[in-house]
């Protein structure tokens, strides 16, 4: 299943966190693609990249949890058909 647009609440980053975010986008278009991007013009492109495609970073997150809390929930109630079974 494929959910587009937005999460419910925006995801929010610290200051701290964004400016290291900022620095390794303009490493990588410098080093990959030859494009030298200032501070400002990088923030508002990962503004742009979170809100535009961050939700589908966000719900494959959530499905993978989902699958992960799906699994040990089988583990659970396959330990206890086996003590059952005792």
């Amino acid at each position: 299943m494929i959910l587009t647009g937005a999460p419910v609440k925006p995801i929010e980053i610290a200051v701290e966190q964004k400016k290291v975010m900022v620095s390794k986008l303009q490493d990588y278009l410098q080093e990959e693609l030859e494009i030298t991007l200032g501070g400002f013009d990088a923030e508002f492109l990962l503004d742009f990249l979170g809100k535009e495609m961050g939700s589908f970073y966000y719900n494959q997150g959530l499905y993978d949890a989902q699958a992960a809390i799906s699994q040990q929930v089988d583990n659970m109630t396959e330990a206890i058909y086996l003590l059952e079974r005792g």
